[in-house]
């Protein structure tokens, strides 16, 4: 047994060695690890920082459409239209400078009816009578009795 002993018992320095060797490899795993989750937390902070930015950006935008379309508006308005057309010259036509052609095979549009067509037809309803009773008639009805 002591000569199996003496075969497989190592020398102190390969055992520090391993000692060593296993510490190296543990720092190198936890540095590793360390830098890989730095690497992702900057990205994460760099993407974050950008999609901030275009969020400002996207509102900015938006404000500027907004007051677009004010300056649209007032120049659109028809005080404004006005004022703008009598300073080139423009005045509201006459009745007796407006001409009106007639135009063959044009057809009128019907106007829209928004109320619904007038019927002279009576609709029977469908529904039985028990659903459309109150409960003062079914009790009247059902204990024989009327109110």
């Amino acid at each position: 047994m002591s000569f199996l002993k003496r075969t497989y018992q190592q020398a102190p320095w390969r055992t520090r060695r391993q000692m060593i060797g296993a510490f190296l490899l543990g720092l190198v795993t936890v540095s590793m690890v360390g830098a890989l989750y730095l690497s992702v937390t900057t990205q994460t902070a760099i993407l974050g920082r950008e999609i901030q930015s275009l969020e400002f950006n996207t509102s900015a935008h938006k404000e500027i459409n907004a007051d677009l379309n004010t300056d649209l508006a007032i120049l659109l308005s028809n005080a404004n239209i006005t004022k703008r057309s009598r300073e080139l010259g423009f005045r509201p036509a006459t009745a007796t400078e407006t001409h009106y052609l007639a135009v063959p095979g044009y057809v009128e549009k019907e106007p829209v009816r928004l109320a619904a067509a007038p019927s002279n037809v009576h609709s029977v309803s469908n529904v039985p009578i028990a659903y459309s009773q109150s409960l003062f008639d079914w009790v009247g009805e059902n204990l024989g009795g009327g109110w």
